[in-house]
């Protein structure tokens, strides 16, 4: 699937960022269905044989939404996969991706050229997310079709870099797909991102707080009570620095403003990622604009609408 297929079939330049726990078949279809593009990890899928369950559903329910409404066919969804060393399900989830013919594949913490080339042999695509140039060139070198550039702000593990500094030097180098990440969580970030350079929008966090998440009704509302103060970035939850709310770390007994540092060498993804911090919440630091929770059409409908204003009235 080429960038400009891509474009034709979505109703607004957005792919739903695939949250760890929480996007289920429930919430992909949803954003499917609205027009942007809906992402899972495989992860999520527990035990790593419902994944074959997952994916025969969504394509069967998004061809039946096709073929009832043609005026509006639905987007094309994503699974991401985690390419670490640790992830002992890689090779297993990578099948049944290609099975059932994945349309995009997300990588995540590597970039592997056979990855790439399985999903490519079927005509899927593979967007690799990067936090800084030299991983965004590896992953170029290795085959990957696309970018997303993974900013200041973003939920889950990011980077530091500005959007502006990232998405510009990208530009340098790199004309293809690219999708910006970063604390975007209305329709007049997503212009801003299109205006940046980026060609789709990343959004993750807005979605946590959506009737269809697989989240806790508390996790729902500590997004909505939140604002970018209350995000704390660390690595000690993964071994890879990300973004958190403050309020989960609390609860957890721990000072958000004193954590210890994490050893990167202890990463741990697939059958063996621990549970232990499963209560500790990620979100990016865009979420103050958030004030309810409303099924992901709906918020899709509202981004829409946000994005088509601002666009006009930048052209006035």
């Amino acid at each position: 699937m080429s960038l400009p297929t891509l474009l034709q079939r979505l109703s607004l330049p957005v792919i739903g960022a695939p949250l760890f726990i929480i996007s289920t078949p429930e919430l992909v279809v949803a954003q499917c269905k609205a027009g942007i593009v809906g992402a899972f990890p495989a992860l999520n899928a527990r035990p790593p044989e419902l994944l074959d369950e997952w994916l025969g559903r969504l394509t069967r329910e998004l061809a039946e939404w096709d073929a009832a409404h043609p005026e509006s066919p639905a987007a094309p969804f994503a699974v991401n996969q985690i390419v670490h060393k640790s992830n002992d399900r890689l090779e297993h989830d990578l099948a049944l991706c290609v099975k059932h013919r994945v349309p995009i594949v997300i990588t995540s913490l590597g970039a592997r050229e056979d990855v790439n080339r399985r999903v490519q042999d079927y005509g899927g695509i593979v967007l690799h997310d990067v936090v800084h140039i030299t991983h965004a060139k590896k992953a170029l070198e290795k085959g990957a079709d696309g970018l997303i550039a993974v900013a200041a702000g973003a939920g889950g593990h990011a980077g530091t870099l500005s959007p502006f500094a990232l998405v510009q030097e990208i530009r340098e180098f790199w004309q293809g797909p690219l999708v910006l990440a970063g604390a975007i969580a209305n329709g007049r970030s997503v212009l801003a991102a299109r205006a940046m350079g980026a060609d789709l929008a990343y959004v993750g966090s807005a979605f946590i707080a959506t009737r269809e998440a697989n989240a806790p009704d508390a996790y729902k509302q500590a997004i909505v009570d939140s604002a970018a103060a209350d995000i704390v970035y660390t690595n000690l939850f993964t071994g890879v620095h990300g973004n958190y709310l403050r309020s989960s770390i609390v609860a957890a007994g721990l000072d958000p403003d004193a954590l210890p540092a994490s050893d990167p060498s202890k990463m741990s993804f697939g059958s063996g990622r621990s549970k232990a911090w499963r209560d500790i919440w990620g979100s990016g630091q865009g979420i103050g604009v958030l004030h309810d929770v409303p099924g992901a059409g709906e918020l899709v409908a509202r981004f829409r609408r946000e994005y088509d204003a601002a666009r006009a009235e930048l052209a006035s």
